[in-house]
């Protein structure tokens, strides 16, 4: 693959998104962030980091941290994402990410960084004992959106503060350096009819890699048979399906099959309202497990392909560093200039 320093793109955008190699990829990353990244490789020039900086915010084994980094990318490209025309890449491979980091932390505020509800979701009561990257995550954001310059960031709903505080601090870098048009106030793009799964075991619950059950999610590695056999034992409750929206939205359970059969069957909610009204579940688990089968086996048997020989995924790192580099070189190379620093 030859080096590209430019992706410049259809709308004239460009877009920056990152998943954590941190094992377990699910449903709920496909249909919230993965199948949307497909979609706008068709508008936007786009950059997919596999972000394994953030990823050691927390203790990482390190052989399971490559193979997690390279299990991400293979499923960045088995869903669809081309990587001749797109930028695939792992973030530590492009030194930009760190350095405009650090100096994100000393253009951010403490206050900004305190009010983060993630990081009290994630230290919980043991902050003191969290580490300074799990408490400065979202600077590392910034630096991983800012450094390319990126116009658009698809988000789900849990990382829109922290994409609001990457506008905060572009925009105090701009204003404290008298530059204000430098850094752009990248926007968020939220797409989709099913962009928050829920868990398989409890609809009140996002579907989620950690969840101690693994019947709790379908993983994009389960083959045929056991995305089957779990669809088949989620959780509903006694009645039939509901016949409007007003009431699925009172069965949290019923709502996020229905939500997902939306999603992977490309309708609205209301469509599949209206064709399986009043169905028993056991009849419309059938369709949704044919419906989800053939959507997800194939990404399986491809990730499974490109895992049993990773040459190809490794060389797709490599090259895609080097464009992503090439992008974010001369943006940093300003960056140091503005700040102060000799050349």
């Amino acid at each position: 693959m030859e080096n590209k320093p430019e992706n410049s793109a259809v709308g004239g955008g460009r877009v920056f998104s990152g998943v954590q190699p941190t094992g377990n990829l699910h449903l709920g990353n496909y249909l919230g962030a993965i199948r949307n990244f497909v979609t706008l490789q068709e508008h936007y020039a786009c950059l997919y980091c596999v972000v394994d900086l953030h990823a050691i915010t927390v203790w990482q084994e390190p052989s399971v941290l490559a193979r997690h980094t390279r299990e991400v990318t293979a499923a960045f490209i088995a869903c669809g994402i081309d990587p001749k025309n797109q930028i695939i890449f792992n973030q530590s491979a492009v030194s930009a990410h760190a350095e405009l980091a650090w100096i994100f932390n000393c253009v951010a505020r403490m206050g900004w960084l305190g009010r983060m509800t993630q990081f009290k979701d994630k230290a919980g009561k043991h902050q003191q004992n969290a580490s300074v990257g799990l408490f400065a995550y979202p600077n590392l954001m910034a630096a991983d959106i800012l450094a390319y310059k990126s116009t658009h960031v698809p988000v789900g709903e849990d990382q829109k503060q922290h994409l609001e505080l990457s506008r905060d601090i572009a925009q105090k870098f701009n204003k404290d350096f008298d530059v204000p048009d430098f850094f752009p106030l990248p926007e968020p793009l939220i797409q989709g009819p099913a962009t928050r799964v829920m868990s398989l075991r409890d609809g009140t619950a996002k579907m989620s890699k950690s969840d101690k059950s693994d019947n709790s999610r379908i993983n994009l590695t389960d083959d045929a048979d056991l995305i089957v056999k779990k669809i088949r034992k989620a959780k509903t409750d006694p009645h039939p399906l509901p016949t409007n929206e007003e009431q699925a939205k009172d069965r949290p359970e019923a709502d996020n099959l229905i939500g997902i059969f939306a999603a992977l069957s490309n309708e609205t909610r209301g469509q599949v309202i209206t064709r399986f009204a009043g169905t028993s579940f056991a009849d419309f688990k059938k369709e949704l497990s044919d419906l989800a089968v053939s959507v997800l086996a194939p990404i399986g048997e491809e990730i499974a392909r490109l895992m049993a020989a990773p040459d190809h995924v490794d060389e797709v790192l490599r090259a895609g560093a080097a464009r992503a580099d090439a992008i974010a070189t001369p943006i940093m190379d300003d960056v140091k200039r503005i700040v102060g620093f000799i050349r």
